[in-house]
């Protein structure tokens, strides 16, 4: 019956990436082709597009691996622990775009590829943060004790996430202020802001797809390690 359930959700993840992707194909030949061109930085901050909803989905990820670790340290269900570790590892693949599209974009506008301003380090530290989550996890046999341990970088990781919001305002920074997250009115043309968004919305799909397939792929190999511990017994 579990793995029934799990096969149906990783079937119904994989249709929502699929059209997501699909989707994300629409936004960016609207923003190529029907969004305006900004007039100071030309036809390099069309990758804006897809840098900010990657690192809009990516920190929605370690947020909701953050809160669900929380969860976890109260409840110590292991669904909570797979969904957060399946999150947690679809944080990485955005924060990966996230972190090679910022410096495609910042190379003609800033003239390097990299500055170690508070919000690039941050988000870097973030990244690396994860990565070595992704390494503990693989590094203990114990599930308790890989979820417990997990759960307290998935935290730490979770404190993270408002203060890198919170960068551009705190230090001085080349990166530019958030055009959505701010306060007041959003600092984008009409025709800019509704690509944006749109933008958005689907990397936000795109995210629960991947998670959908990846929590699913995650409680078969369950499954399949209960098995063999069956067997071998």
């Amino acid at each position: 019956m579990i793995r029934e359930k799990a096969e149906a959700l990783a079937r119904r993840g994989s249709l929502l990436t699929a059209v997501a992707l699909l989707a994300l194909a629409g936004v960016y030949l609207r923003a190529l082709v029907f969004t305006p061109v900004e007039r100071f930085q030309g036809p390099a901050q069309k990758i804006f597009y897809v840098h900010a909803p990657a690192a809009w989905s990516g920190l929605l990820a370690f947020a909701v691996t953050g809160l669900l670790s929380v969860l976890y340290l109260w409840l110590r269900d292991r669904k909570v622990d797979l969904v957060a570790a399946a999150s947690a590892e679809v944080g990485l693949a955005f924060s990966v775009i996230m972190l090679t599209t910022g410096p495609l974009w910042g190379k003609p506008i800033w003239g390097t590829w990299w500055t170690w301003d508070a919000r690039l380090t941050s988000t870097l530290f973030i990244f690396l943060l994860f990565v070595g989550y992704q390494v503990l996890r693989g590094a203990i046999t114990d599930p308790e004790t890989r979820a417990r341990y997990s759960a307290v970088i998935g935290i730490l990781g979770l404190v993270l996430v408002p203060f890198i919001h919170m960068t551009v305002y705190l230090f001085r920074t080349l990166h530019p202020d958030p055009v959505v997250l701010k306060p007041g009115s959003p600092g984008l043309p009409g025709e800019m802001l509704v690509t944006l968004l749109t933008s958005f919305g689907v990397f936000t799909l795109l995210y629960l797809g991947f998670l959908a397939q990846r929590y699913a792929l995650g409680v078969l190999r369950d499954l399949k390690d209960e098995e063999a511990s069956r067997a071998v017994s």
